[in-house]
């Protein structure tokens, strides 16, 4: 749902109606994983996906319902026989879709915790007692709880949410004998970080894909020339101060990218020192392997230790042969999204 919020608050401040259809379950080779959501609104628009467009149209049209009556929906779509109106998943799987309108709370809670970069668990009823289907919970990472699942549901299902939240997964709570009610909890994490040290011509496409990929992104460069608002219109935060301490005043968390482009030992060593001893979950730095052998000497005799360099990724970028600008911020963005995907898998 992350990606999806921006749009929906705009939506929203323009008086539109907004409905969520949130993928809840899935089994086999589903095109989208559980958490991924779609926003659309009565007069037609449309952001996100549940699949890869196989069930959109139907799925729009359990919103449109959902609007005009008020209340959630539950739907379920397996495997198509492919004929040309018939809706189902052509990859083989099964996934199930929980669409409902936009509560004003809730949401709210939600998107505040991600703009303030905290994560955030909801928790939503998606089957039993029709009183309480589609009501939500949210567990902030402060460990602050909005909204009410009835029943005397909520005191169990924030410890669950809190589990969730720790774990960085969604869940799914089944029915039990003392709980008749069905919960999905899903996760909501803030946007992952790249901060970009040197603003320099492979900085400007980087930022663009970063951008693109849902990335806050962030330029540091003392030379104003180079780390401009000229040259970076789009870029999130731009910051005219020492890498070493301009990294600092930001902090770098485990959600964070670090790409390093000077190519000057002036900007670049104070910057991996500080990048190398964070917990970004990626470190590169731009040069040749000659470049990088001499640099690696002067960060060791500046007291990194080994352990620390061998998470540096340099030369930086994935081997696809980049020589424009554009290719090499395509090289370095593919291996911090290889980077991160597999940290997430492990």
């Amino acid at each position: 749902m992350r990606d999806i919020l921006d749009e929906v608050e705009r939506w929203r401040q323009s008086g539109e109606r907004v409905a969520i259809a949130t993928v809840i379950q899935t089994w086999g080779s589903a095109p989208r994983p559980a958490g991924s959501a779609m926003a659309l609104t009565a007069g037609g628009k449309i952001a996100g996906s549940v699949s890869g467009g196989c069930v959109e149209a139907a799925v729009v049209e359990s919103g449109l319902r959902c609007l005009s009556t008020g209340r959630p929906e539950r739907l379920r779509f397996g495997v198509t026989d492919e004929t040309a109106w018939s809706v189902g998943l052509a990859c083989g799987g099964t996934i199930e879709v929980f669409v409902e309108p936009v509560r004003g709370e809730t949401f709210d809670t939600v998107r505040t915790a991600i703009r303030d970069g905290q994560p955030a668990a909801v928790a939503t009823v998606i089957g039993g007692a029709e009183a309480t289907f589609g009501r939500r919970l949210v567990v902030s990472d402060d460990g602050t709880v909005t909204g009410s699942l009835g029943e005397g549901l909520d005191t169990a299902v924030a410890g669950q949410a809190r589990e969730a939240l720790a774990a960085g997964a969604p869940k799914r709570l089944e029915p039990t004998p003392e709980r008749e009610a069905e919960i999905f909890i899903d996760v909501l994490q803030p946007p992952p970080r790249l901060i970009v040290v040197g603003g320099v011509h492979i900085a400007i496409p980087l930022v663009a894909i970063a951008k693109t990929l849902g990335y806050r992104t962030i330029v540091v460069d003392p030379r104003e020339a180079f780390g401009s608002a000229e040259r970076f219109p789009d870029v999130d935060r731009l910051v005219s101060g020492w890498p070493d301490r301009a990294l600092g005043e930001i902090g770098i968390d485990a959600s964070t990218a670090v790409a390093v482009l000077t190519h000057d030992p002036k900007l670049d060593d104070p910057a991996l020192a500080a990048a190398l001893r964070s917990k970004a979950f990626y470190v590169g730095a731009l040069g040749s392997r000659r470049t990088q052998e001499k640099r690696r000497q002067r960060l060791l005799e500046a007291g990194l230790d080994e352990g620390a360099l061998s998470r540096l990724h340099a030369p930086i970028g994935l081997p696809i042969g980049g020589r424009s600008p554009g290719e090499i911020a395509l090289s370095i963005m593919a291996q911090i999204v290889a980077t991160r995907n597999k940290g997430a898998a492990s």
